[in-house]
């Protein structure tokens, strides 16, 4: 616990965090004041539910037209809730609302003038579309990414390049997102985020974090949300924000679905159907996946090691093929008794079966290069089962006054792995000849268990004409056992197990929360004041020592978001929210790893959590043909965790995560969507930011200072007829760490597809990483070694997939948004 915040170290961040709020608000408030003298802003609000069940419709399409204009002059999203507001100046307007599925509505004539300056539409009710969806028009499409002030919106399925692959490879294209060879997602180059399944802890992450993605398909995905600076509302972990995966769930009434048949090389094969059928109070979803899969990777190394005045050369060039089946079935159903209560069941499994096989070479020389001295070839036969289960139980009332709601959920996570691997190694001699050394066999026996309850009520109490309070109320409970064994042959036919590698972990934690909120909305001014606490008990057993850590602590975590809205569709945002960063399962177990038994890599007992406040000062318009997200963050952060490596005596690295003293990032983010013609769209991110990182509580040396972006553009054109052309470029600058540097990544992927049946299906070939040049490049340095690596965790893959759609439309027409009658 020497690393947790004391009370000087709150009282500085305070003022610092004063200091910067001040500066932040006399810059905002001057710009406010000038953009103000130009025009007086009005609004027009409302909320948007869907008139079978008086279900809010987030996400629909709001568009402001002036009279007799057929170009829409500013558009916005409605909230998760239906609600929304546009403003606009003096004149006469009217809006068109589009939502997928369901007929278009328009509003009679609005005069706004000074005497008239905020006209509420009230309740819009969207009836389902009666139209044959067979005969449905490609004109125009929702854009692939919404921009809101407290989040980002990717709708998935707009980008042609995520056909065929995975949730990892989704994510790894999401602006200010990066996943790395292991899986290990960032957020605005912060490595410390929370991914939720359906904004909650899912067995689908669970265990393995957010590798786990790499084993769920992404046609499974609908969309992904990207919250930078969360409100009191939301888990406090998770110091870079949280990124959550929506998955797909219709409403539409009847019967409808969509279906997959994916073909990739490398081999990828893969099945999917997502089918809904509702009537009248009965809703009924089930998504299932199959897929196979065999990706090739490569991981080299390069390492000197200094001792007594010599220097100790080796290389590492490994091979490894990953072959694996993996099925995944999502079934549940909404139960309406009426249009105020809504039953929700719901029930995930997923079980994936796995060889893992790698051919690692260790070639060895003293001095130089020049002077080899031993050959070293490793192998590795892995097999590995993952059966995962998620129950889930949800209730929603909806109270008589608009906003008043209550929702109460219940969930349960049991998750299993087990993994037998075989480890063959045999020692030569430069010249390739047998060393003497006899042939090594060893075998580790690996199995963790994970099980999971989650109950969680939410209630929701409008109070004056736009005011709310929210309030709520988290338990969990979670247990984590792992039980690792590595034994080694011996000539007799025995085994024995290996000294300090054997041992039964236990990981127990539960975390209770609450939280309350109050927001209100004044004239032009909005805010929303929150605090939540959380208290946390951890307890790690070693079972073969007996050793027990318990951790037990209390924390408040407050957050503010102040909104001003400017005249012509533009709006400000300042937020703050304090977050927390606590040491997970993987952190803490001691266990190496030993597939490579030169490079160990395992948790740390001893590790504290981190804490973080967060800073952030968005801006976001919405035009015609373009809209544009931007903000400056920063980020203090006490007791940074991050992977230390090491050397031994004997010329093996360990690499094990560590608290780091501080770490202090600033950064600005750029986020926009610009279409010239209906037949071409551009969306582009850029992210620049600067972290000073400071580990000398640990080593003097352990200090970095590093400037570093991220780019991603993506251009889509639609030629001919029904054919889309897609380019998707990512690039991620040089990085330094306290030990080194990561070097540059740049990636293209390119995409085709063309409608057929009629529009009734989709026929997509992308090629993920054109050049193959996704590789993870880094130099790491101490006192007594020097390495370079070079990982490729997934080849260039290319991917042929058929969609077809079942009572589903793929587009939306928006006719009067296009200037068509």
């Amino acid at each position: 616990m020497r690393y947790l915040l004391t009370m000087p170290d709150h009282i500085a961040v305070f003022k610092r965090a004063i200091q910067y709020a001040f500066t932040i608000i006399i810059v905002t408030v001057c710009f406010l004041q000038t953009s103000a003298q130009t025009k007086p802003a009005f609004a027009i609000s409302g909320k948007v539910i869907e008139a079978a069940h008086n279900t809010a419709l987030g996400f629909a399409t709001v568009s402001l037209f002036k009279q007799g204009d057929s170009i829409a002059i500013t558009a916005v999203n409605t909230a998760e809730n239906g609600e929304f507001s546009v403003n606009a100046s003096t004149g006469r307007y009217f809006i068109e609302i589009d939502f997928i599925g369901y007929d278009s509505y328009r509003s009679p004539l609005i005069h706004l003038s000074a005497d008239h300056a905020n006209h509420k539409l009230g309740t819009i009710k969207l009836t389902a579309s009666t139209k044959t969806l067979d005969e449905v028009l490609v004109r125009a499409e929702k854009s692939s990414m919404q921009l809101s002030l407290d989040k980002k919106v990717f709708n998935v399925g707009k980008d042609l390049a995520n056909s065929g692959g995975t949730a990892a490879d989704i994510l790894s294209n999401v602006p200010s997102v990066a996943v790395d060879v292991d899986g290990n997602v960032s957020l605005r180059g912060s490595n410390s985020v929370r991914i939720l399944i359906d904004g909650k802890p899912s067995g689908l992450v669970s265990i393995k974090g957010g590798s786990g993605l790499q084993q769920l398909q992404g046609s499974m995905v609908d969309r992904i949300e990207i919250i930078t600076n969360p409100s009191a509302r939301y888990e406090a972990e998770g110091m870079g924000g949280i990124i959550n995966i929506i998955l797909k769930k219709e409403k539409r009434d009847g019967f409808n679905g969509s279906f997959d048949v994916i073909a990739g090389y490398p081999e990828n094969f893969g099945l999917a159907a997502n089918v809904n059928y509702r009537r009248r109070n009965l809703n009924f979803f089930v998504n299932y996946t199959a897929s196979y899969r065999n990706a090739p990777g490569k991981n080299d190394q390069y390492q000197e090691f200094y001792r007594n005045d010599s220097v100790f050369i080796s290389t590492k060039n490994m091979e490894h093929h990953l072959k694996g089946l993996y099925n995944t079935a999502r079934a549940g159903l909404d139960y309406y008794f009426d249009d105020k209560n809504i039953l929700t069941a719901a029930y995930t499994y997923r079980i994936s079966k796995g060889k893992r096989f790698s051919d690692i070479y260790y070639h060895d020389y003293l001095g130089t290069i020049k002077d080899p001295t031993a050959i070293t070839y490793r192998t590795q036969d892995e097999t590995e089962t993952e059966p995962n289960s998620e129950y889930s139980l949800n209730f929603k009332r909806i109270f008589k006054r608009e906003g008043h709601e209550l929702t109460a959920d219940i969930r349960y996570l049991d998750n299993w792995e087990n993994s037998d691997q075989y480890f063959g190694q045999h020692v030569y001699k430069p010249d390739g000849t047998s060393s003497g050394i006899p042939y090594l066999l060893q075998r580790a026996l690996n199995d963790e268990t994970e099980k999971q309850y989650l109950a969680q009520i939410d209630y929701i109490q409008p109070f004056g004409e736009k005011g709310k309070f929210e309030t709520g109320i988290r338990t969990s409970f979670r247990d984590m056992t792992n039980n690792y064994t590595v034994t080694q042959h011996e000539a007799d036919n025995s085994w024995f197990e290996v000294p300090g590698l054997t041992n039964n972990f236990v990981y127990n934690e539960n975390i209770h929360a609450l939280y309350a909120i109050v927001s209100n909305k004044v004239k032009k001014f909005s805010y929303q004041l929150g605090v939540r606490g959380e208290l946390t008990n951890v307890t790690t057993t070693l079972k073969q020592t007996n050793q027990v850590n318990p951790r037990k602590y209390a924390n408040f975590f407050p957050s503010v978001h102040l909104t001003y809205d400017l005249p012509n569709g533009h709006a400000v945002q300042l937020s703050y929210s304090r977050r927390i960063r606590r040491p997970q399962y993987n952190d803490l177990s001691p266990f190496m790893t030993y597939s490579d038994n030169r490079n160990y890599f395992s948790g740390n007992p001893d590790l504290n959590p981190e804490f973080t406040h967060s800073f952030e000062i968005g801006h976001i318009k919405y035009l015609s043909k373009f809209s544009v997200s931007s903000s400056l963050y920063y980020r203090n952060t006490k007791g940074k965790i991050m992977t230390v490596r090491r050397v031994d005596e004997n010329g093996n690295t360990v690499s094990l995560p560590e608290n780091l003293a501080t770490e202090n990032s600033f950064g600005a983010e750029f986020t926009g969507s610009y279409s010239p013609w209906n037949w071409w769209k551009v969306d582009g991110s850029f992210n620049f930011f600067r972290a000073i990182t400071d580990g000398s509580n640990l080593d003097d040396e352990f200090k970095s200072d590093t400037y570093s972006w991220l780019f991603r553009l993506l251009s889509r054109t639609t030629v001919w007829k029904n054919t889309d052309i897609q380019l998707r470029g990512n690039y991620e600058a040089p990085q330094q760490t306290p030990q080194g540097k990561r070097k540059s990544l740049a990636t293209l992927d390119f995409a085709v597809s063309k409608d057929i049946m009629k529009n009734k299906a989709t026929l997509t070939l992308n090629i993920v990483d054109v050049f193959n040049s996704r590789r993870y490049r880094s130099i790491i340095e101490g006192s007594n070694f020097y390495i370079i690596t070079n990982s490729q965790g997934r080849m260039r893959q290319a991917n042929l997939t058929f969609n077809y759609r079942l009572r589903q439309a793929k587009k939306k027409v928006k006719e009067t948004l296009q200037g068509e009658s």
